[in-house]
């Protein structure tokens, strides 16, 4: 058991004389998630139901107070249900090594709101060119941190980018709490290419982690050094499925004297034939990886850096997908910085939650025969089944 509603109902927020305790605002807000409700007037909806009673112990709040209420909670509360979370399920065993033996977390941004129209204090911005001329939109931008296990997933944390600054300047933020936090979690980081950074390489390092990121053109001393070397290299071939891949591993590149120390390159020349289901036709494709990581091949074969650089890709779809198409975490609840971030991170651990009920709790006979989204419509009919009189309609 994951024993999760006491570090819940534990959420601070800064009103000095609340009417309405905390709590009772953060346990709505989860079952909001849970059930996919999508917004904070879809939930106000479901007000009659004779669920509230149940599970707040009153009646529930309006969506103006929970929405006010959530850009007052503190976001170090949240955390720590999410740090309750990873917790528990690392003592129950829920969070065990690839074959390998390399835990992974994945760091990665993602833009959640965009518009013409509205902004606030935590607003980026920037110039689109449209045909009527430029206009200067404004957004927001989180970076994510992400657990990979054998056969779980566990979103960790995330850190909102703030106007003036760079992604990787967030970045940086969360891989430092992140690493004070969870010191053991994680024996390499995965990033893209905007992170083949030497202030995320050294701050890996010093932390005694190993990291291995896309390498682009940013790096273009570095990738022709090696670039160079490979052409002069036979690759080692290997065959997986219908993919053949031409790989060269090559360390010690000094090439990026940025760097604490020197540097292991790893490329990747992938080919693969599908059948396009236009017209059934067979089509050849090739995508060439190239990835710089500090780990040693001592450490890390070669087909162990393959397989991690490709499950880079599980953040965005196993994390930001699942939560934008399923979970409604793009939708901006309340338009203030604060109240974006506690809902964002409330939608992150909703999903953690739901993961290890479903993968933990439902034996696999039970898994084959019902998805999740069932599982979710199940919640959200808990919650809309007990109001009374009348036919009630739930959200699509």
């Amino acid at each position: 058991m994951l024993r999760w509603e006491g570090r819940l109902d534990a959420i601070r927020d800064s009103r000095r004389r609340a009417q309405i305790p905390t709590h009772v605002i953060m346990r709505a807000a989860v079952v909001m998630f849970l059930a996919r409700l999508g917004s904070l007037n879809a939930l106000e909806q479901s007000k009659p139901s004779r669920f509230w009673a149940r599970w707040l112990g009153r009646e529930m709040p309006s969506a103006d107070t929970i929405g006010r209420v959530g850009a007052l909670a503190d976001p170090t509360d949240v955390r720590a249900l999410h740090h309750h979370v990873y917790s528990r399920l690392k003592r129950m065993k829920a969070l065990e090594p690839p074959a390998h033996g390399l835990m992974a977390a994945v760091l990665d941004g993602h833009e959640s709101h965009a518009t013409f129209r509205r902004r606030c204090s935590g607003c980026l911005r920037r110039t689109v060119h449209t045909k009527r001329g430029d206009r200067t939109q404004y957004y927001h931008r989180h970076v994510a941190l992400a657990l990979l296990g054998r056969d779980s997933y566990l979103m960790l944390d995330a850190e909102p980018q703030q106007p003036g600054e760079d992604e990787v300047a967030a970045a940086l933020r969360l891989l430092e709490r992140a690493l004070t936090r969870y010191p053991r979690a994680f024996d390499v980081l995965l990033a893209d290419g905007l992170y083949a950074d030497s202030r995320v390489f050294n701050t890996t390092l010093e932390n005694g982690k190993d990291i291995i990121a896309v390498l682009k053109d940013d790096r273009r001393d570095l990738l022709q050094d090696a670039r160079n070397l490979f052409e002069q290299t036979a690759p080692v071939v290997v065959v997986e499925g219908n993919c053949q891949q031409a790989r060269w591993d090559m360390e010690g590149f000094t090439s990026w004297p940025q760097v604490q120390k020197p540097v292991r390159v790893v490329r990747s020349l992938e080919r693969r034939t599908v059948r396009r289901q236009l017209d059934g036709q067979p089509e050849d494709l090739e995508s060439d990886w190239v990835w710089v990581t500090t780990l040693s091949k001592t450490r890390a074969l070669t087909d162990a850096v393959v397989q991690l650089g490709h499950s880079r890709w599980s953040i965005e779809n196993e994390g930001f997908n699942e939560m934008v198409n399923r979970w409604h975490a793009d939708h901006v609840y309340k338009h203030e910085p604060a109240a974006m971030l506690v809902f964002w991170l409330l939608a992150m651990v909703c999903l953690n939650l739901f993961l290890a009920l479903y993968r933990r709790n439902l034996k696999p006979a039970l898994r084959k025969a019902v998805s999740m989204l069932h599982v979710s419509r199940l919640i959200a009919a808990e919650v809309y089944s007990h109001i009374p009189g009348g036919r009630t309609w739930s959200p699509t």
